[in-house]
């Protein structure tokens, strides 16, 4: 039996459910999810593997205008899925608007690979939206074939892959069949302390967060982890922290619960917050935070 495999990346605004879809997919949370926008940072892979098969999944961040150096790098990891996939899904979902990113429709309406316009959360819509949805998106992509789907719920999700799986070419495994992701066990670490600041705190803070593991130690019973939150500037920093660190503590304290979980095993971790000013905007920083 010929062997398939193929590089399926996701894209699409903010918020429209691309990594639920992608954890979905994969049947691993990789991918970190809150409801605010530019929750992912990087281009995330996650690789689903069968006898005959291998399908590398890739989550972007939503698609978005850069304010910083750090949004230009997101964005280019929008444009890098566009040039090296074998399926492109854009992710669009029943609430937002067709008429953003003219640019990429252009470019997909263009590409020779195949386009999926995956319609997610049609759980919160009436027949009567879908219908009207489907008339202008068949308007406006008319070479897309168009998938409705709660990636949420698992509605269609197996549907979807099945004709992934149609349409993938046959190629030998990219990775190792035991590989689940590219992404390091330290990604993990930060992503999820960052989702934590993400869902504990409010306005511009999360945004201004970077998270560095500086220590990651395992042995048979427990993983040790000391990771640094970098802060852009002074006050953030006491919010961060909190009121006699209690901030601070719920943050670790979530963040343990949920990598004892990824892990499977007993996790200490120690969280210190320092201020690096302008790091969104600074290159050096950039790239050792692996934007660049």
């Amino acid at each position: 039996m010929a062997h398939k495999s193929g590089f399926v990346n996701i894209i699409g605004n903010p918020n429209v459910g691309k990594s639920t879809l992608m954890n979905s997919f994969v049947g691993e949370k990789l991918s970190i999810i809150t409801s605010k926008s530019q929750t992912t940072r990087h281009r995330i892979m996650g690789i689903v593997n069968g006898e005959d098969f291998q399908i590398i999944y890739s989550d972007t961040p939503g698609i978005i205008k850069p304010s910083y150096k750090m949004q230009d790098s997101m964005v280019g990891f929008v444009k890098e899925a566009l040039t090296d996939a074998d399926v492109i899904l854009y992710v669009t979902d029943t609430y937002e608007t067709i008429d953003k990113n003219e640019e990429y429709l252009e470019k997909l309406s263009k590409i020779d690979i195949p386009v999926f316009l995956i319609v997610n959360k049609i759980d919160l819509a009436t027949k009567e939206k879908i219908a009207e949805i489907e008339t202008v998106w068949k308007e406006k992509l008319p070479k897309a074939r168009i998938f409705y789907c709660s990636a949420l719920m698992g509605t269609n999700v197996s549907n979807i892959f099945d004709e992934i799986m149609a349409v993938l070419p046959e190629f030998p495994p990219y990775f190792p069949k035991d590989q689940l992701t590219d992404k390091s066990e330290r990604f993990f670490v930060s992503e999820i302390v960052r989702e934590k600041i993400l869902l504990n705190y409010r306005k511009e803070v999360p945004y201004s967060v970077e998270v560095v593991v500086e220590e990651f130690k395992e042995d048979d019973v427990i993983i040790r982890i000391r990771a640094i939150i970098y802060v852009a500037r002074e006050t953030q920093k006491g919010i961060i922290i909190g009121h006699k660190g209690a901030a601070l503590k719920k943050t670790g304290t979530d963040a343990r619960l949920d990598l004892e979980k990824f892990f499977e095993k007993k996790v200490f971790i120690e969280l210190y917050v320092k201020v690096n000013k302008d790091w969104r905007d600074n290159e050096r920083q950039l790239k050792q935070f692996g934007y660049l």
